[in-house]
């Protein structure tokens, strides 16, 4: 099977494993675990760590001035919408600018845009809290969507995290057994917690 928007390559798990590139038996049960433990960090993190393409999507002001949206790698079209109808502002470039600046997040480099914020003439309708209306998506952003490139610390933790779903073959039940008695398999390991928690989405209450 083909791995789809994997962030390792079988090549990597294997060299993890030290399995030489010509052992073939368990290609197909290691590409199975490469594509869970990359969609697994996805559901963890709340974002996606490849190129999802070019695509139209709305969103819901946070305020007049900054709008958050999903990773953005590059943005083509923005327009708000004045009536609650349709789209019919376009924005300049000079009506807003992308954030984190420099693409720099947490330490991160290389790090999408997440965040739109107002900076010239124009503002982000927003809508009566006591309007039926008040959570109407007003802004809609045309570009390309998800990471440029996979960070060493998100192919690292999926490395881990193949090898691990891979060995748990052996242990079905979900525990294991040596010379000290019934070892239980933790249900999240540690370090792939610890590379992965400055990419986790910080929901706010």
């Amino acid at each position: 099977m083909a791995i789809t928007n994997g962030y390792a390559t079988l090549n990597d798990v294997k060299s993890a494993f030290r399995v030489p590139d010509d052992d073939t038996v368990d290609d197909t049960l290691l590409e199975i675990a490469i594509e869970a433990a990359s969609r697994e960090i996805d559901g963890y993190t709340e974002r996606v760590f490849y190129n999802a393409g070019t695509a139209t999507r709305i969103y819901v002001p946070q305020d007049s001035f900054t709008t958050p949206i999903d990773d953005l790698i590059s943005l083509s079209n923005l327009k708000s919408s004045s009536d609650g109808v349709s789209f019919d502002q376009t924005w300049s470039a000079g009506d807003y600018q992308l954030e984190p600046l420099n693409n720099i997040a947490g330490g991160i480099t290389g790090h999408p845009s997440t965040r739109i914020r107002a900076i010239g003439s124009l503002v982000f309708p927003l809508w009566d809290p006591r309007n039926i209306n008040a959570h109407q998506a007003t802004v809609q952003v045309t570009g390309v969507y998800g990471w440029s490139e996979v960070p060493h610390a998100v192919k690292q933790a999926c490395i881990i995290l193949s090898m691990r779903q891979f060995k748990r073959f052996d242990t079905p039940l979900g525990f294991s057994m040596d010379e000290y008695g019934q070892l239980r398999i933790g249900r999240i390991d540690p370090d792939v917690e610890k590379l992965l928690m400055p990419f986790k989405k910080v929901r706010m209450a």
